[in-house]
């Protein structure tokens, strides 16, 4: 269910990692425990985020929800096409990332969970 590339967090968060960059979203979990997405808050390129640092925020007809950032660096890219289409974030959670970060400190990743210790915590 969970993407084996993908490292993920204690917070439903995942980052594929290619080339020293993260492409980062939410997991299917999250977006099931948010229900439909209506809004996304997504960070500026060039914001400096620490491991655990807020990147922005998701909204959903039933709560606000932040997005922790899984590793620290610098954004790279924002994905402006989801943030214009926030709903594709229940379709296809695994695909649907908000922003890329280069990352500062790749020994982080080693912190994160691999796909089987997270559908254990989903569970």
């Amino acid at each position: 269910m969970y993407p084996e590339a993908y490292k993920y967090t204690n917070d439903h968060e995942w980052i594929l990692v290619e080339g020293g960059q993260g492409k980062i979203g939410i997991t299917d979990y999250a977006q099931k425990q948010l229900g439909d997405i209506v809004f996304l808050d997504l960070p500026e390129t060039g914001k400096t985020v620490a491991k655990g640092d807020v990147l922005g925020s998701i909204e959903s007809v039933k709560a606000v929800s932040e997005v922790f950032s899984p590793v620290s660096g610098e954004v790279v890219a924002v994905n402006t096409e989801l943030a214009g289409q926030p709903e594709s974030v229940n379709k296809d959670p695994h695909a649907s990332w908000m922003v890329v970060v280069k990352l500062s400190n790749p020994a982080e990743l080693g912190d994160l969970l691999d796909a089987a210790a997270y559908g254990e915590l989903a569970k």
